[in-house]
């Protein structure tokens, strides 16, 4: 007998319901829109507004809004003053803007207020930067042979062996030992605490001594944990800082290719990869009026420099304070960094937890300095493109400021908070640069290239023209072929298509052209489902079965049979998306997502259809298939 549970039908009632809910965001076009974003020192307000309004205006560039919009200004244009409006403003802004080509949502706020937004959309469909990073390995090896040598003067002062020299050169460290009769000690007491170290004593007139270079497969590790190291720091990174959906992935021995998806404006971008910030915590040897004269007749103490306080004299003059050379902690000793906001002040700051060493030179020093001033010194470090002679040069832009100047009121170590930050977005981002930690070794930028979001519009069109074509093909097919149960399958197909945009959407997937393969795929699959389920349906009627009965043992017989060949699809999805990276994982899980929904379709919804359609119909005599 024809039976499909009533609880059933509620069940399907309410996946077609929240199914059109959450894909109907997708129907809502992104607008073109310029985004501008104030730097330090500057604001988004109304004088701003009414500037950029102005411009445009002059330039006969008609925009649909101007509004603020958190902490940018929003210009929402027409595709095609998108680039030339980015033309105008950018040079007009560039002192105290960042300037920015963007895409931006325009579904209605009563979609929000279900949490319904569209799926996002990848590089090759949205438009964004690609670059291509060479990693400077040597860099790595010097750093890595410093700290060694580090560790090497540690070792031989905990163990008290005087030495004369340690002295990181091209290929190796040379140790010099006070005493001969010190060497094998020293040899064997480094082989145990840097086993990775290939140890040469120094023969001849050299004098007691010995070599000390990185073994050949260690060498091998350190640069392959530097690679992995920047691709580690670079995600974290650019999540955190809100680029949807980022590719950060190796290429070769010696590269790293990252794509951002929607960002338009390669300055921006490299800001966002590139930039480095930090905080330096140093003694201030002189202040006030004794810094002004030690800047004014350029007597510095030999163990000290010059710095500037980020707040400026009313006349806009920079303040200058001495500080000590040496460091006292820096940010690279960092175990944990959260921003706050000074219960006392009201300033927004740094929880700051140094490690332990850092955390012991602290409390040395704090201990001996009650009452003296120290200073934090925040320092960022910007890549930057300047055009030399016709010659594009590659540097870094380095910025140091001190941005607190305080007495020491008590002793601490590794636990404190550092305050003097201008926003609770600096200390935000502070505090995500100082938690994802310096780069293993210093990049540049090999190769970039800007995709537009006209090509991604083109090929979001031909993707959806490939896609509608073959599905309205399979539906006339089935129409043509099945009849009836044609339109029983072109019911379910539908919906499988609807529920896979909608839990896309709702998951928060990117869509990618891959994607649209993999979704182009899942419709194949479906219909596979479908053919297998009529054909089963015409094989009991051919056998002489009565028509409700071909229909219920068609269902259960092909059911079996679905459901095996879908979880080895399953199964290899997985495995992609598992395995996989990038636009092989887009693809895995449109694919994943789309055999969940045609199994649920194919076997459920269109019984359901079906029963709608015949289960009453006791006297029936033959079936449109």
């Amino acid at each position: 007998m024809l039976e499909y549970a009533r609880w059933k039908y509620v069940v399907a009632l309410i996946v077609l319901l929240a199914s059109a809910l959450y894909a109907l965001p997708n129907l809502y076009p992104q607008d073109a829109a310029v985004q501008i974003t104030a730097n330090r020192g500057f604001a988004v307000d109304d004088a701003l507004d009414a500037r950029v309004e102005g411009m445009l205006r002059d330039a006969g560039i008609a925009a649909k809004s101007v509004q603020k919009e958190g902490d940018s200004l929003l210009v929402r244009l027409d595709a095609a003053d998108q680039l030339r409006a980015a033309e105008l403003l950018r040079p007009a802004l560039e002192q105290g803007y960042t300037v920015a080509q963007n895409l931006v949502s325009t579904v209605p706020d009563w979609l929000d207020a279900f949490g319904a937004s569209p799926m996002r959309l990848g590089l090759d469909l949205q438009g964004g930067v690609h670059f291509l990073l060479q990693v400077d390995q040597k860099a790595a090896l010097e750093k890595r042979e410093n700290s060694y040598a580090e560790q090497i003067r540690v070792v031989l002062r905990e163990q008290k062996i005087p030495s004369q020299e340690v002295t990181v050169r091209p290929t190796d460290i040379l140790v010099r030992l006070s005493r001969a009769e010190d060497l094998s000690k020293a040899l064997s007491v480094i082989a145990v605490d840097a086993p990775e170290l290939q140890l040469q004593p120094l023969r001849g007139s050299a004098g007691p001594g010995f070599t000390a270079s990185i073994a050949p497969a260690a060498l091998d590790a350190l640069l392959t944990e530097t690679i992995n190291q920047n691709v580690s720091i670079l995600r974290n990174r650019i999540n955190a800082l809100g680029v949807a959906e980022p590719i950060v992935t190796r290429q070769g021995d010696s590269r790293i290719v990252v794509q951002l998806p929607g960002v338009q404006d390669t300055a921006l971008a490299k800001r966002v990869i590139g930039a480095t910030a930090t905080l330096e915590y140093r003694a201030a040897l002189l202040t006030n009026t004794d810094a002004v004269e030690a800047e004014r007749s350029g007597r510095v103490p030999p163990e000290g420099r010059i710095y500037y306080m980020r707040e400026r004299n009313p006349d806009g003059s920079r303040i200058p304070v001495v500080l000590a050379k040496r460091v006292i902690a820096a940010g690279d000793q960092l175990v944990a960094a959260t921003s706050i906001t000074d219960t006392e002040t009201g300033t927004p700051g740094v929880s700051v937890t140094l490690n332990a060493s850092a955390g012991q030179r602290m409390f040395d020093f704090t201990s001996q300095n009650v009452g003296k001033p120290m200073a934090v010194v925040y320092i960022e470090r910007v890549p930057e493109v300047r055009i030399v002679d016709g010659k594009e040069v590659r540097g870094t832009k380095v910025t140091e400021e001190v941005i607190s100047l305080a007495s020491i009121r008590g002793v601490f170590s590794r636990n404190f908070q550092t305050t003097g930050l201008e926003s609770p977005q600096e200390a935000q981002q502070l505090a995500l640069l100082l938690r994802s930690g310096a780069l293993a070794a210093p990049m540049e930028f090999a190769e970039e290239r800007i995709i537009g979001p006209s090509l991604g519009a083109e090929n979001i069109a031909r993707g959806l023209e490939s896609i509608a074509a073959s599905f309205v093909l399979v539906l006339v097919f089935f129409v043509i072929y099945y009849r009836m149960f044609g339109v029983i399958t072109n019911i379910a197909l539908l919906l499988n298509l609807l529920m896979l945009v909608a839990v896309m959407s709702i998951i928060g997937a990117t869509l990618s052209l891959p994607g649209l393969a993999g979704i182009a795929l899942t419709v194949g699959l479906s219909v596979d489902a479908n053919v297998l389920i009529n054909e089963r349906i015409r094989e009991e009627l051919r056998a002489g079965n009565t028509p409700l009965n071909a229909i219920a043992t068609g269902y259960e017989k092909a059911s079996g049979t679905i459901a095996d060949a879908n979880v080895t699809a399953l199964l290899a999805g997985i495995a992609l998306f598992v395995f996989g990276t990038g636009p092989v994982k887009g693809f895995a899980l449109s694919l994943i997502i789309g055999i969940l929904t045609s199994m649920y379709t194919a076997v459920s919804v269109s019984r359901g259809v079906a029963t709608l359609i015949y289960g009453r119909r006791r006297k029936l005599a033959g079936l449109a298939i």
